[in-house]
């Protein structure tokens, strides 16, 4: 029974990077001038999206769901997905990539730069 329970567990992270490379090829069908998708991953389940252009600025609106679900959590709802609640958060680049300088410039203008620590 443990392993039926593994493999559904690792069966419903499959459907879920399905579902979320779906989303990510539809914002960017909808954005021409989008070179990647951040994607910020909330720990209620629910995921932040928007196409980033080349200059670092939104290419899209931003988009709020769930895996599977018909809306997003009660939490989200009330603080949009606040940022303090984030447990991942990066850029998935759209084919052909920007150089590595280009991801950096437009990594740091999303995300800004963790302060020092002394």
């Amino acid at each position: 029974m443990t392993k039926s329970k593994k493999l559904s567990k690792k069966n419903q992270q499959l459907i879920a990077e399905k579902n979320e490379m779906a989303m990510v090829e539809g914002i960017l069908e909808g954005s021409p001038d989008g070179v990647g998708v951040v994607i910020l991953r909330l720990e209620c389940g629910c995921k932040k999206m928007a196409a980033v252009g080349k200059d670092g600025e939104a290419a899209s609106k931003l988009i709020i769901y769930r895996d599977q679900a018909e809306s997003i959590c009660p939490k989200c709802k009330k603080d949009n997905g606040a940022f303090m609640r984030v447990t991942e958060e990066f850029i998935h680049w759209q084919k052909p990539e920007p150089s590595q300088d280009d991801q950096e410039m437009i990594r740091i203008k999303v995300f800004g730069t963790a302060p020092p620590t002394n």
